[in-house]
């Protein structure tokens, strides 16, 4: 097969791959809980606006690694090529743990919270077992009926935000709110507790580099990666920031505060009590993009390194139209173990600290490679390099800092994956030199 037929993703599919990972569950879910410790309606825009920039400054310098590296992979490959073998290995089981199959459990999970205002009986965990188990099938089985699927969804997702958008500034009546900052939102910005929300928001914002893991799959790769990264993370940053604004400015934060269907809560303001639950449903039914695009790149990744490693090899096998199909079902059975065992929240925050550290990770790796080797080719060079990366690492530093200091579980649990990984890729180098 050639490297034409192998690269069927045009530009715009990779964008939309982008802002499909990125808009889901994380926008219309956050806002709720962030209010349990930030009430400052200017604090709460800046978490946005912070987590925005970390998503663009983390997007420049991926853009650079993957045009001198155009291979599906994500941090697996990169961290392999650039760092050591190990490194990349564990960065792959996390991709192919919390990284892609807990988010679309997780948005799998929020559809169920979004239908129940039409159907109130839904159980959410057997909604979220169909969810996963139809996508898997979808994408698993048709490489076109995927894209498609992929394409259609993620445009009409970004038409009714827009809609929720221009309809929640213009034309509803607005609750009295300031957004000027006060001397206290200085105390409360460098404050604990907003660091550990920059883990929710860094959730929302999770996906930016979605385009990475199928990078042998995107034609004119050079181009078109840092392309469809840079765009698909600049359109989602200013619709996150005007979505979180329209939900402050048109619902009363007392009613949003620990809730989950922040979306179907706002609705009620903006289209009325009569639509509220038809808006609820659209978005739930709009979270099957997000869906949809974790479950298509996940066993991208897990190809890769069953490519690499003879002992799961298995998971490299690909049908007639180059689907990984064992990739698939390795990444069903991991989903299906999400769904079963944890919370929502839970769930969040094991795929929100874990995804930071490989992207820190990743990030850092970009520093090494340009003292390493500087005389390497680089289509792309970082924009304000190097501040823009070390301002991407810094920042998840002190998130990371003050996340194990408040959610000193979930932390743990991320750091166990990490160790797992080690420990798995330890097991399969020892069964190789013992074949040897």
């Amino acid at each position: 097969m050639t490297d034409f037929r192998h690269r069927h993703l045009s530009l715009n599919t990779a964008i939309y791959f982008v802002i499909a990972s990125m808009v889901g569950t994380g926008v219309f879910t956050s806002l709720g809980y962030q209010l349990l410790d930030i009430k400052s309606i200017f604090s709460l825009l800046m978490l946005w606006l912070i987590g925005g920039v970390i998503s663009l400054f983390g997007a420049l310098s991926y853009a650079e690694l993957v045009t001198i590296y155009s291979k599906s992979g994500g941090e697996y490959y990169l961290l392999t090529k650039i760092i050591h073998p190990s490194i990349g290995f564990v960065a792959g089981v996390i991709s192919a743990t919390v990284g892609f199959a807990a988010p679309a459990v997780i948005a799998a999970m929020a559809m169920g919270n979004y239908f129940s205002p039409i159907f109130p009986s839904i159980n959410v965990t057997i909604a979220a077992f169909i969810v996963i188990s139809l996508t898997n099938l979808i994408h698993a089985t048709n490489l076109n009926v995927g894209k498609a699927y992929q394409d259609l969804f993620t445009i009409i997702k970004i038409g009714l935000i827009f809609i929720f958008i221009v309809s929640g500034l213009f034309f509803v009546e607005h609750q009295n709110i300031k957004i000027m900052p006060q001397l206290s939102d200085m105390k409360t910005i460098f404050s604990p507790e907003f660091a550990v929300n920059l883990v929710w928001v860094s959730y929302a914002y999770a996906g930016w580099n979605s385009s990475v893991y199928v990078a042998g799959e995107i034609k004119e790769p050079k181009k078109n990666i840092f392309k469809s990264i840079l765009y698909g993370t600049f359109v989602v940053s200013v619709l996150y920031l005007l979505l979180n604004y329209v939900f402050l400015l048109v619902t009363p934060t007392s009613e949003m505060i620990g809730e989950v269907e922040i979306g179907y809560i706002s609705a009620k303001y903006i289209f009325g009590e009569r639509f509220s639950s038809i808006i609820s449903f659209i978005i739930g039914f709009l979270l099957l993009s997000t869906v949809s695009s974790y479950v298509y790149i996940g066993p991208r990744v897990i190809q890769a390194i069953g490519k690499d490693y003879d002992v799961l090899n298995i998971l490299s096998k690909t049908n007639a139209q180059g689907i990984p199909v064992y990739g698939y079902l390795f990444q069903y059975v991991i989903s299906l173990i999400f769904i079963i065992t944890s919370s929502f929240e839970q769930v969040v925050l094991y795929t929100g600290i874990t995804l930071i550290l490989t992207t820190t990770l990743t990030v850092i790796s970009l520093i090494y490679l340009r003292i390493k080797n500087p005389e390497l080719n680089r289509p792309y060079k970082v924009w304000g390099y190097p501040w823009t990366s070390a301002i991407f690492i810094l920042l998840n530093i002190w998130i990371l800092i003050y996340t194990f200091k408040l959610q000193t579980f979930e932390s743990l649990v991320g750091l166990g994956l990490m160790v797992m990984g080690f420990v798995i890729y330890i097991i399969i180098e020892r069964v190789k030199i013992y074949e040897s």
